[in-house]
């Protein structure tokens, strides 16, 4: 399957980039034809970094953010958008604070979860959201209804790619979405998916964190 990926870059930033590979993959939520790799920019610190670039600078003049939650192994990344925001030498609203950068725990059933001591970097904070990718606005909606259960704000949603522009009233801040991929992105119920119907298996399951074949 790795020789299949493709390499897409950035147009903000060529640093910033992902490989993507066509075909019939399984997320939590649904069936989609095009798998997302992030892993480049995920763990390479020089693309993580290049990435953050962007991503904070949609915030640095306009957003107060005391809090970071991380979905999908983007912690990398938050922790340079963290810096970037707080840099003292910047005319950024968060220079000079200690931007906190936390990631959920999963419960049994898939519901998100902060332990006693970390709960205090959310409750009354103003949160940014960060995500691997938006596909449904399944995931997204699960994190925002957490933030609230634990007493936080969440004032932005930013996203390596993005399928929407919005959630929940705000813009999805995001590195890439459809117009970047050379074909359709396409997400379908797993009750209705077209492939399925054709009878094409299943290739692989995959999530944020990558694909594991089937």
């Amino acid at each position: 399957m790795e020789s299949r990926l493709r390499d897409i870059r950035s147009t903000r930033n060529p640093k910033a980039r992902i490989k993507i590979m066509e075909g019939h993959f399984a997320t939590t939520n649904s069936h989609v034809n095009i798998y997302i790799d992030m892993s480049t920019v995920k763990c390479r610190h020089n693309n993580a970094r290049e990435t953050a670039k962007e991503l904070a600078s949609r915030y640095v003049n306009n957003k107060p953010i005391d809090t970071i939650i991380c979905m999908d192994g983007t912690e990398v990344i938050a922790a340079f958008m963290a810096e970037i925001l707080a840099d003292n030498s910047a005319l950024s609203m968060n220079s000079g604070k200690n931007i906190s950068v936390i990631s959920p725990e999963f419960g049994a059933n898939g519901q998100m979860i902060f332990r006693d001591n970390n709960q205090r970097m959310i409750k009354d904070m103003q949160v940014l959201l960060l995500v691997a990718s938006a596909t449904t606005g399944k995931t997204i909606s699960r994190a925002v209804e957490c933030i609230d259960y634990y007493g936080g704000q969440v004032c932005g949603i930013s996203a390596i790619f993005s399928a929407a522009k919005e959630s929940h009233g705000l813009e999805i801040n995001s590195i890439f979405n459809s117009a970047d991929l050379p074909v359709k992105y396409e997400t379908y119920n797993m009750t209705d998916c077209p492939y399925c119907k054709a009878g094409h298996r299943v290739e692989a399951m995959v999530n944020g964190y990558g694909y594991s074949k089937i």
